[in-house]
């Protein structure tokens, strides 16, 4: 049974070993490394894919590098391929695509780059994307994300490294990032991270033996120091007029008599 809208078997298409599936409207073709520039050949030729889309790959670690091409058969509508092979980590090497399709030649100059991967036969791999001086090919897996080892970090610098005096905060290093004292061109020559400091419990004495965010030595309130009355907590209306006169007690009677109506009309009879 054909896969896709391939025409014949994929075995007898792109030769022994050649497997083909769909999944999501894409036609994928797995063929080994040895019959790679015969798969593409056949894909331009035999299944009309004379559009060359892209090319790149992927490391799959334990297994190796999965080098992949997407060709395209323009028409209404247009039919896709991808053909995919690996080759292993250790000397990873493929025939060059340029004799094939030419538009292959960038590409696989950025794979040489971002992967290591060798095309024999290429016109020229010289660099594409990275300077000169760079070393290793950052889109693998084993490749060392160490810029903020090798280079200070810009911007912000993290609370006691700009020279304010602040306590200095444990950092913490991202996914990939390995220690500077461990790796790189500072390795050994870094101090050790300071321990944390331990906190004081509740109601105990202070355990650093300083008062919290200063140099001052911590000292307990003694006879001649008094301690500061507590916080009387008031809701939203203390301190209002009516508030008040309801602590101070009744109102106290003036000398015309308006404090009370009975009393004032004892004095009238």
């Amino acid at each position: 049974m054909t896969a896709g809208w391939l025409p014949r078997e994929a075995g007898e298409l792109f030769g022994a070993g050649a497997e083909a599936g769909e999944a999501y409207g894409v036609l994928t073709v797995d063929v080994p490394p040895a019959g790679w520039t015969a798969a593409l050949t056949a894909a331009r030729d035999e299944l009309g894919c004379t559009y060359f889309d892209w090319l790149s790959a992927v490391d799959e670690p334990g297994t190796g590098f999965l080098v992949c091409a997407h060709v395209v058969a323009v028409g209404t509508p247009p039919r896709r391929l991808l053909l995919r092979t690996t080759v292993p980590h250790e000397g990873a090497a493929l025939p060059t695509a340029t004799g094939v399709y030419a538009g292959a030649a960038w590409h696989e100059r950025e794979t040489r780059e971002m992967f290591g991967i060798d095309f024999p036969g290429h016109p020229g791999l010289t660099p594409l994307l990275l300077p000169d001086s760079f070393e290793g090919h950052p889109l693998r897996k084993d490749f060392v994300l160490a810029a903020r080892v090798v280079k200070a970090w810009p911007g912000a610098k993290e609370p006691g490294e700009s020279g304010h005096g602040g306590p200095k905060r444990r950092q913490m290093l991202p996914p990939g990032v390995p220690d500077p004292n461990e790796w790189g061109p500072l390795k050994g020559q870094l101090p050790a991270a300071p321990a944390r400091r331990a906190r004081a419990t509740e109601g105990g004495p202070r355990a650093a033996g300083r008062r919290p965010g200063t140099d001052a030595p911590w000292r307990e309130p003694g006879p001649e120091t008094p301690r500061r009355p507590p916080r009387r907590n008031r809701s939203a209306s203390g301190g209002s007029a009516s508030q008040r006169r309801a602590e101070e007690g009744p109102a106290q009677p003036d000398g015309n008599g308006s404090g009370n109506g009975s009393e004032g009309g004892g004095g009238d009879g």
